[in-house]
């Protein structure tokens, strides 16, 4: 693939910045990949506390690595996950190797494939969470936001698991709508994260959509909702009424 790849370091210790095409795309912390520092990965770090018990291993697929935050993130509070990281940029994920390591049998594999033909090569019911955070050239990729494969990653969770996205978008959320939509239809109900700015159409910014099976999506709105109480960046949870009064109209 073309373009530029590099890692910065941060001013804080043992702390790095990878960037592609200028673009700040992962924040890694090496002595404490607990700390998440974008906000939008801090909100997919509160989704991945609450899927499961403090501690319990899960099965858990990403869709985009880049510096593998979140994996390591999942390493580090859940030691024993098997976990997949489908990137197809592998000139990325050899600098990342190289610059970030990984720690020793942390259960992170990485599959140079892109994420359509990567969800289409895992069984059903694989993973518990399934998370998709890509971006090319800046944008969301369209073949990650379509029916076909939202419904495809579906086949992939397992009963009661949890697909989370994270999309750039700003108000009116045009493209979200579409995407909440086919996610619903996907998964069954979604509830989506985002900045309070972000909402109020003030400015463009991640929403973090979150898919599952309504029993499952209920006890998850509430841990969700405590969690964005103490963060230390605060944002909304928007519940599936919310959802389809502020995002809905999709096709």
């Amino acid at each position: 693939m073309a373009g530029s790849r590099e890692v910065v370091a941060t001013e804080h210790p043992d702390a790095y910045v990878v960037r592609l095409d200028g673009h700040d795309q992962s924040h890694v912390d090496l002595a404490d990949p607990r700390r998440l520092v974008f906000d939008y990965v801090r909100r997919a770090g509160d989704v991945l506390d609450a899927v499961a018990p403090p501690g319990v291993p899960v099965r858990a697929v990403h869709v985009g690595g880049a510096g593998l935050t979140l994996p390591r993130y999942l390493a580090a509070t859940r030691p024993g996950s098997h976990q997949v990281v489908l990137e197809p940029d592998e000139a990325l994920t050899e600098l990342v190797r190289d610059a970030l390591p990984l720690p020793r049998r942390s259960g992170i594999r990485v599959r140079p494939v892109d994420g359509v033909a990567g969800v289409a090569a895992l069984r059903d019911d694989h993973a518990d969470v399934v998370v998709v955070d890509a971006y090319a050239d800046g944008e969301v990729p369209g073949d990650i936001t379509s029916a076909a494969f939202l419904l495809d990653v579906a086949r992939a969770t397992a009963p009661g698991g949890v697909v989370v996205m994270n999309l750039a978008d700003r108000a009116p959320f045009t493209r979200a709508r579409d995407v909440v939509a086919r996610l619903r239809t996907a998964t069954g109900a979604v509830v989506v994260s985002a900045e309070p700015a972000t909402l109020r159409g003030r400015r463009p910014g991640n929403l973090l959509l979150v898919g599952a099976a309504p029993s499952t999506l209920d006890p998850l709105l509430v841990a969700l909702r405590r969690s964005a109480q103490t963060s230390a960046a605060p944002y909304r949870v928007l519940d599936q009424r919310e959802v389809s009064d502020t995002l809905g109209g999709g096709r």
